[in-house]
């Protein structure tokens, strides 16, 4: 019997170390994924299968929610009063409440450990070296590598999207006490949950790229989370010109009970806007009314945003995330190529 030499003084190492070159030829495994993406699969089978099962889950949980909802609001409406309002939190209060925080927080879990381990994971283990040891392109690598986990985040988060939307549309008006902007909702509904999802990933990925340590990169990514977090929610309230309900003096401006209120102020009648304060400082009511008389104001003016505003700001909103998200991958990709990972 004859010996193969180089099989007996092969380093360890390389016995289990993947050939690329032959994953690239579509015969390494059969199934749905050949090649490339295969491996990728099989590298973060662990997050992405975790991922679809929660999706699967969840999903299901929100999808059978919708029906007890629905037949709560035909049995006690959809109008927001005192009693409506306590059962169904009573109700549906965790389903809502814990459902919306849950995927409020989930682009940011992506991002930790998803997006910072994809890159920084190879570098750190040193396995990234082998791509240039074998046939396979930086670029095409880099392509595998970023396709199949986004796709999959971006399909994950968009039915988990859809479903909790599906859920809590009949009871728009009572569900959060109406405030679909700032209590999850505007979040965790429509584009908005995938598009910030998909930009958490790539800034986490991009980090881990720059920093090649996946627990730097995850400090990293959550210091910025944390800064553009708190400057996103002061755009929100700008992705959409206000509206104005108008009423006369000492009367409240009527608006819908699934609008969302944002500030108060008087006006004159060819629509001046004044604060809520002036004249206030003078000594007695009817030194106020002399002197708002003065300035010809008539009517008191509420600030809102209409709920059929709602899917134009998430639309907008996402279109801007996509669009840095589309800058960072062109940058990552710019970097793999031209200079070794």
């Amino acid at each position: 019997m004859t010996t193969d030499i180089r099989a007996e003084h092969r380093p360890r190492h390389e016995e289990h170390t993947p050939d690329m070159s032959d994953t690239t030829t579509g015969r390494a495994r059969g199934g749905l994924l050949h090649g490339l993406p295969w491996l990728v699969w099989r590298r973060h089978r662990t997050a992405l299968a975790t991922g679809l099962i929660i999706t699967v889950l969840l999903s299901a949980y929100f999808a059978y929610q919708h029906f007890a909802v629905v037949d709560f609001v035909q049995q006690y409406g959809s109008r927001a009063g005192e009693k409506t309002t306590v059962k169904f939190g009573e109700e549906f209060g965790p389903a809502f409440r814990g459902g919306a925080m849950l995927l409020q927080f989930l682009p940011a879990l992506i991002g930790l450990f998803l997006g910072a381990p994809l890159i920084a994971g190879e570098q750190e283990h040193g396995t990234i070296r082998l791509v240039a040891t074998q046939s396979v392109s930086r670029g095409r690598w880099i392509a595998a590598t970023l396709a199949l986990p986004l796709t999959v985040v971006v399909l994950c988060t968009t039915a988990l999207s859809m479903t909790y939307r599906w859920m809590w549309l009949p009871a728009r008006s009572i569900a959060f006490q109406g405030d679909w902007l700032m209590s999850g909702p505007f979040d965790v509904t429509g584009p908005m949950l995938p598009a910030m999802a998909l930009f958490y990933a790539v800034c986490g990925i991009t980090l881990g790229m720059l920093l090649k340590r996946m627990l730097t990169a995850m400090v990293a990514l959550v210091v910025f989370m944390g800064v553009f977090s708190i400057n996103w929610s002061r755009l929100t309230e700008h992705l959409a010109p206000l509206r104005h309900a108008f009423a006369p003096l000492e009367q409240t401006p009527s608006i819908a009970a699934d609008s969302i209120y944002m500030d108060n102020w008087i006006a004159t009648a060819d629509g001046k806007l004044y604060g809520i304060g002036t004249c206030i400082d003078e000594p007695s009511e009817a030194a106020i009314d002399a002197c708002r008389a003065k300035m010809g104001i008539t009517q008191e003016v509420t600030d809102y945003f209409a709920f059929d505003q709602m899917a134009g700001m998430q639309w907008r909103g996402s279109l801007i995330l996509l669009a840095a998200s589309v800058l960072i991958l062109a940058f990552v990709a710019w970097r793999a190529h031209r200079r070794p990972l």
